[in-house]
């Protein structure tokens, strides 16, 4: 099966095309992993995921954690003497297992609720002020709604500049605790997604206008990281849809998709990882092309497939209900053959059992998803 094949990442020799999907463990408590973390990600690589990418992890800076949509709290950093020594060990284990590990860096910004966090009393940051539409299909409670749609100041030159530089710090600390590799959440209306959404940036300077023009901030974060980094590929995360409005769409065509994405690639991805809610389905009307397809074809860059792998919903709907398995990932097998894409990220399906990957090479039964993990400290990031 083509999902089993190896495939060359920058330097990287992954041993299958299955890639474990960031999903926040809400357990680090003042930023460091608990302790049930490293046995977590060092179970799926000892099961055979060709590459796990971390749960979220908040750069080096003061507004980048709080409270979040799904209600997410006790989120990791990797800056200060225990996170480090804590992540060193994680990576060390999954090193020892057999596994290729990237640590996801990033920023709530606007999703961040007012108040919360490691520094309750640092702004918000967001481009022009403001947390996203008033009306949306999201999963938020009323609660957080009220504290979040209260406008905050636009952030000034020298808060984006001291973004940028936390972002490079905390791929520095990435590489010293070992890390393969770096992952940017560049997605579902966190900060550097909220640069991208007209919606969210409104700005008249040099870092809002056009899509190109609104790439900007993604591109200089992208050089910092690839300069900090020193070498380590690095994957990028982009979404149509927003934790603000699951029906938002960044772009409507090729054309716009094409604009978003070679400034990026320019700046130094490496990968592209198109989240959707659903990989297979079309990314726009006038062909059966998915966004990952889309992605690849545009770029001419690897791109992994990520968004319902192995269930048959959403996640939207395993928030609140069971989701039954399925065999999908033979769609994502043929797409891979024919180069639609490269690698596929699986998240539910990886929480619902560690040994997926093997369960699916023997042509096991695969198994349900429960909502309940949810309330075991796991949610998709």
């Amino acid at each position: 099966m083509p999902l089993f094949t190896p495939f060359k990442l920058g330097s990287l020799m992954l041993a299958n095309r299955i890639v474990m999907a960031p999903m926040t463990r809400c357990s680090a408590v003042d930023g460091v992993p608990g302790e049930g973390v490293a046995n977590y990600y060092r179970s799926r690589a000892q099961n055979g995921v060709g590459l796990i990418i971390s749960e979220g992890i908040g750069v080096d800076h003061a507004a980048s954690l709080g409270t979040g949509t799904l209600g997410e709290t006790n989120l990791p950093v990797l800056h200060g003497d225990r996170p480090l020594a804590r992540w060193k060990d994680i990576v060390d284990q999954v090193h020892g297992a057999g596994g290729r590990f990237f640590a996801q860096l990033w920023h709530q910004g606007p999703l961040r609720m007012p108040g919360t966090g490691p520094y309750p009393e640092a702004i918000s940051c967001r481009p022009s002020g403001c947390w996203g539409p008033l009306s949306g299909n999201n999963s938020a409670n009323g609660h957080y709604l009220a504290a979040v749609r209260s406008e905050t100041p636009a952030m000034t030159e020298s808060a984006i500049a001291d973004v940028i530089a936390a972002y490079g710090r905390t791929a520095a600390n990435a590489r010293a605790a070992g890390f393969d590799g770096l992952a940017i959440h560049g997605a579902h209306g966190y900060l550097i997604d909220s640069f991208f959404w007209k919606v969210t940036n409104a700005r008249k300077d040099a870092w809002g206008g056009s899509l190109r023009a609104r790439t900007r901030f993604a591109c200089e974060v992208i050089k910092e990281v690839k300069r900090a980094g020193a070498g380590l590929p690095v994957v990028f995360r982009f979404s149509q849809w927003k934790l603000q409005d699951f029906d938002a769409r960044l772009v409507e065509t090729p054309a716009e998709l094409e604009a978003l994405l070679l400034p990026l690639a320019d700046a130094g991805v490496d990968v592209f990882d198109a989240s959707t809610r659903l990989f297979h389905l079309p990314a726009f009307g006038e062909s059966d092309r998915t966004l990952a397809g889309w992605a690849r074809h545009l770029t001419g860059l690897p791109v992994m497939a990520v968004g319902g792998v192995g269930l048959d919903r959403e996640l939207k709907e395993s928030l609140v209900g069971d989701v039954l398995a399925t065999h999908n990932a033979q769609v994502a097998a043929r797409a891979i053959e024919r180069g639609e894409f490269d690698l596929i990220g699986v998240g539910r399906a990886l929480l619902a059992d560690p040994d997926w990957v093997g369960k699916l090479r023997s042509g096991a039964v695969l198994p349900d998803f429960r909502a309940d993990v949810f309330t075991e400290e796991t949610v998709q990031s």
